[in-house]
């Protein structure tokens, strides 16, 4: 989940699509083996028609099967890693068991200062309106979760200008209520954050290693892109070229048995 996570949205849906391409290509080469015997009897400007009719099977089912993806809350663990002078996101996600049942949660933030004993209560979220309760964090922090509703299920945070200060265990506290026809049934959900403030960014070797394993996959999808094509040309270009020698031998004997028949009538006149 660390590698799906730290890897570049954008350069996975390439590799997805890649993929989808080649298997498209290998759908189209299957049904080129198995029809060799009718392609036999067509010109190659047919079977060329038939190949790209074939392409559209593998398309349709991936746009069916896009048009029944529906949006879902996954819960992401904040990053722990802040840098000095800088904007830093809590991240604090809570889903709810149940999605269709409708709700609604206030979002409370505690910080505990490292050498500290006791949290303190920093920022509380309710009623679509935040508001700080810690005069160490006035004009520094701000709601960064789910806008425009009651529902919340994104209480993350966002603090500017990160100082050494800002080291230390930040809890973030959920209390939902779900409403449910006869009945309200309450829940709440605790998470605890340690950050860390550095003075320059780092990176882990989890990271530069999926960033590594991405790009050699997209390297490879492409290569074995590349290779279907070239072996679905050849074979679609050998059927092409079976089916002419076969329309010309075929016309030849039909030529030949016609002089054969002609002369036989001559003769017999």
């Amino acid at each position: 989940m660390y590698f799906l996570r730290r890897a570049p949205v954008s350069l996975w849906t390439t590799g997805r699509d890649l993929l989808l391409f080649s298997l498209s290509l290998c759908f189209v080469c299957v049904c080129v083996k198995d029809k060799r015997h009718d392609f036999r009897k067509q010109h190659l400007s047919s079977m060329k028609m038939s190949a790209l009719r074939l392409l559209w099977v593998p398309v349709l089912l991936n746009l069916t099967h896009a048009w029944l993806c529906h949006g879902a809350c996954v819960e992401v663990d904040s990053d722990t890693e802040a840098v000095i002078g800088k904007g830093f996101k809590l991240g604090c996600i809570s889903c709810k068991k149940r999605g269709e049942v409708p709700a609604f949660a206030t979002v409370d933030w505690w910080f505990m200062a490292k050498g500290e004993s006791e949290f303190a209560h920093i920022y509380s979220y309710a009623n679509i309106s935040g508001y700080i309760t810690d005069d160490r964090f006035d004009d520094r922090l701000a709601w960064n979760g789910s806008k425009k509703t009651n529902d919340v299920q994104d209480g993350s945070i966002f603090i500017l200008n990160i100082t050494f200060n800002d080291t230390g265990i930040y809890r973030c506290f959920f209390d939902r209520t779900l409403v449910f026809p006869n009945y309200k049934y309450r829940t709440s959900s605790t998470k605890f954050i340690n950050i860390n403030v550095v003075g320059k960014a780092t990176r882990g070797m989890a990271s530069i290693f999926s960033e590594i394993m991405m790009y050699v996959s997209i390297i490879v999808l492409q290569l074995w892109l590349l290779v279907e094509m070239v072996y679905c040309y050849r074979k679609i270009a050998a059927a092409g070229e079976g089916a002419l020698k076969d329309s010309q031998a075929e016309y030849l004997a039909i030529t030949s048995e016609s002089k054969d028949n002609c002369a036989g009538v001559a003769v017999a006149e």
